[in-house]
């Protein structure tokens, strides 16, 4: 029997018990899963970073953590985890990102926001440019970043990633490092931010960077919020630097009600809904993790420590 502890706030537990048993038994697994075991029993955790548990000391049999979120910045740098730590990619959750990405990025592409302020009776035309003539830039060439990427380059659109180390994805110019970031921006009519959350990229998107984009340029912000400069962003989209900005993440959540991106007219919030972990599909990607690990198998998804991703 593999004791599995399911540890994340316990709303979840009615929406994930059911999918995870079901995931398990179709991987031949055994497994008594419980929200209460004692540390010493345990073998493997499935893991949200704002669960109550911080200190994963007493786990000395654990075999692996296993996250729930895609980001892994508030448990990366725990000091006690020692043990393996997978972080969640799966078909749900990349799906909603590339849906949603898209949408946003078809929205500002054809003009939907020019037409919803032009309904006074008023035939006012603009006509948008073809997608091969407007230049999207994505920054972070990760499951995400690169879902998201091959997407638009189907839909026509001139795709730049742009990522820490070296990336080659069919259809999409892909720059990397400090100088490629400059000329990663400097084409960006859309500007889509989907990196992780590291001490290197927390404000990557300040006044300067916000600079070398294009003047009118888009962004769209469902990675992280601090990847964003707040001031720097509101004072670009106060000179007319960014036209528009649709932002899914912020540095606090739920976003204070007082906070100057509510009532901002050129700024879209919407509710950290871009993507999220679907029961369903996570509980497979789970399973197969244990069962890869069972086997004696190297785990999906390892998080490289030195990395934060």
């Amino acid at each position: 029997m593999i004791n599995v502890l399911f540890a994340a706030r316990d709303d979840r537990w009615p929406t994930y018990a059911p999918e995870l048993i079901r995931a398990f038994d179709a991987a031949g697994l055994k497994v008594n899963m419980q929200q209460d075991l004692a540390p010493e029993v345990v073998d493997y955790i499935i893991y949200a970073p704002n669960s109550d548990l911080q200190d994963f000391t007493p786990y000395t049999r654990c075999k692996a953590v296993l996250n729930l979120w895609a980001g892994v910045e508030a448990i990366v740098t725990n000091p006690t985890l020692t043990q393996p730590l997978a972080r969640m990619v799966d078909f749900g959750l990349t799906q909603g990102m590339v849906e949603w990405v898209t949408a946003h990025v078809m929205r500002y592409h054809i003009g939907i926001d020019h037409n919803l302020e032009h309904q006074q009776g008023k035939w006012v035309r603009a006509l948008p440019p073809l997608s091969r003539d407007r230049p999207v830039t994505i920054l972070g060439m990760g499951e995400l970043g690169s879902a998201c990427a091959t997407m638009l380059t189907q839909l026509g659109f001139p795709v730049t990633g742009w990522s820490r180390s070296p990336k080659e994805i069919p259809g999409v110019t892909c720059l990397s490092g400090d100088a490629g970031l400059k000329q990663a921006l400097e084409s960006a009519q859309i500007l889509v931010t989907l990196l992780p959350l590291t001490a290197g990229t927390e404000n990557l998107m300040n006044a300067e960077r916000l600079s070398w984009l294009p003047k009118g340029a888009f962004l769209i912000n469902p990675g992280r919020g601090p990847l964003i400069d707040d001031d720097a962003l509101l004072a670009a989209l106060n000179s007319g630097q960014i036209a528009r900005a649709t932002l899914d993440v912020f540095r606090v959540e739920p976003l204070p009600e007082a906070h100057p991106y509510w009532s901002h007219p050129q700024v879209t919030v919407t509710p950290h809904i871009a993507a999220d972990t679907r029961a369903e599909t996570a509980a497979e990607v789970i399973a197969d993790n244990v069962a890869r690990s069972q086997r004696g198998e190297e785990l999906r998804y390892l998080v490289d420590r030195t990395l934060g991703y």
